[in-house]
């Protein structure tokens, strides 16, 4: 189905006279979205997120889910443009270890910042709505550090911009000139907040990550703002209560077909198939969250029995367990901070974990040494 998604403008930049894609405001139009095209995916989409709901009650801490999820959604986000963090790097940081790529390490973390100021505004009965103004604030957290300095964080960008190519004249694709972007963003405010629209809620959150795409306000980071967009959207319209689904792991394993989709809007009007292929991919991070709860869930309860039929378990001991999914990585000085108790008693603790094999020391040394709740890292990292 071919419509007309927006208009194209002359714009200049480095010398070079290029073709600036306007989009049209939302909802698509002329013809209008064909919602039947995707009535079954949308509500395999919404059981799916329904289910993920559901079994997230098998864990006693909602808590330990989201340590997870929301730092494999930041990894897999910052990823998709490059990032070679990895998850452990990630524990490691937090934890206060050596790590070797610090600066994709900041980026990841950035990322983490922002995604929980944003949630904090957002279920702050004073704090900002979704908005123009509170993307700018999480773009401000994200591109915070060395490598953000010069990308204007927490600014509309003021200059010509371009995806792909070496040069704006030989790019992929082109957003629109700067003066236009502030009005853009103004009109998706409008169709976020307009209560009178019809369509499903994860179809319109599909439309809105592709408009703020398309209109790419910053200098750098829109494709991890956007992202963070949706995880808001998903919130914002009652569809998951918490974050407990990592969309970027989807389209990250599926990012050619991610970026040819988002294309395929502005050169030939198909919205539809991007609306199908942002369902699929919902329900796909759906079932794999889910599936991920379940074996977390299984693995600490298996765990904690270990634990509780050994004579030698003591409150300590219990207290470090129940903080290990939100501590996979550590040193007994670490251990003894979190408890607040002494060396020695934070030391046993630590040896009675490992003696039981949910502990796993990685150096092998008899001083300055790291454990790693392993079975439950490598869980998370396959």
């Amino acid at each position: 189905m071919l419509r007309t998604t927006g208009t194209h403008t002359l714009t200049t930049t480095l010398g070079e006279s290029v073709r600036a894609f306007v989009p049209s405001p939302l909802p698509p139009a002329d013809p209008p979205l064909a919602p039947a095209c995707f009535v079954d995916l949308n509500r395999q989409a919404e059981l799916a997120l329904a289910r993920l709901i559901g079994v997230s009650g098998l864990v006693p801490s909602v808590d330990w889910l989201l340590y997870s999820a929301i730092r494999k959604e930041a990894l897999l986000t910052s990823q998709i443009e490059g990032t070679q963090a990895t998850l452990v790097d990630l524990f490691d940081g937090e934890a206060g270890l050596k790590i070797s790529n610090t600066d994709d390490v900041e980026e990841v973390t950035n990322y983490l910042r922002a995604f929980r100021w944003t949630r904090d505004q957002l279920r702050d009965p004073k704090g900002l709505p979704i908005s123009a103004r509170l993307l700018c604030g999480a773009h401000q957290l994200l591109l915070d550090g060395a490598r953000g300095a010069g990308k204007q964080p927490g600014e509309l960008r003021r200059s010509q911009n371009w995806i792909g190519g070496t040069r704006p004249g030989n790019a992929a694709f082109v957003p629109p000139p700067p003066q236009a972007v502030a009005q853009l963003l103004a009109d998706l405010e409008r169709f976020i907040h307009d209560a009178a629209s019809d369509l499903p809620p994860l179809v319109k959150v599909a439309l809105v990550h592709a408009q703020f795409e398309t209109i790419h306000p910053f200098l750098d980071g829109n494709g991890r703002i956007g992202r963070l967009l949706i995880a808001a959207l998903l919130e914002h319209w009652g569809l998951l209560k918490e974050p407990l689904m990592y969309l970027s792991g989807y389209l990250k394993q599926h990012q050619a077909e991610y970026y040819r989709r988002l294309s395929a809007i502005r050169s030939d009007g198909d919205w539809e198939g991007w609306v199908s292929f942002f369902l699929e991919g919902v329900a796909t991070a759906a079932f794999l969250a889910e599936k991920n709860i379940i074996d977390v869930a299984s693995l600490v309860a298996t765990d904690r029995k270990r634990l509780l039929v050994s004579a030698k378990t003591g409150p300590i001991s219990y207290r470090l367990f129940e903080l290990l999914p939100m501590m996979p990585r550590f040193t007994v000085e670490h251990v003894r901070q979190r408890l607040e108790t002494t060396f020695p008693t934070a030391s046993a603790a630590v040896k009675l974990l490992e003696d039981l094999g949910i502990l796993k020391e990685l150096t092998g040394q008899k001083k300055n040494r790291i454990y790693s709740y392993q079975a439950y890292v490598e869980l998370l990292t396959r």
